[in-house]
């Protein structure tokens, strides 16, 4: 398990193993999201220009924006299990 602590500033460092476990690098920002113990964190990547399109022709009347955030939350739902496998079969590993 890694550990952050909070600067006088209130900011902190993410560990290297956490920055690449999540894929984070410089420029991307971290959304804390409440959940249902705490809080999950959601990546979102500085490469705007490459979201461009990404959902194009996907939906024929536009989403809401309970309809989107209901989505975004699935989707961290979904990464985060993900994230909970991948952790489980690296310990396994050890």
């Amino acid at each position: 398990m890694e550990t952050a602590t909070v600067t006088s500033k209130s900011q902190i460092t993410l560990p290297k193993a956490v920055r690449v476990e999540l894929g984070v690098g410089p420029g991307d920002k971290i959304q804390f999201v409440p959940a249902a113990r705490g809080y999950r964190l959601v990546v979102i990547k500085s490469d705007l220009p490459a979201l461009r399109g990404m959902f194009k022709g996907r939906r024929a009347q536009p989403l809401s924006i309970d309809e989107m955030n209901r989505t975004i939350a699935q989707m961290g739902r979904r990464s985060e299990s993900a994230m909970q496998r991948a952790a489980k079969a690296k310990a396994r590993r050890r």
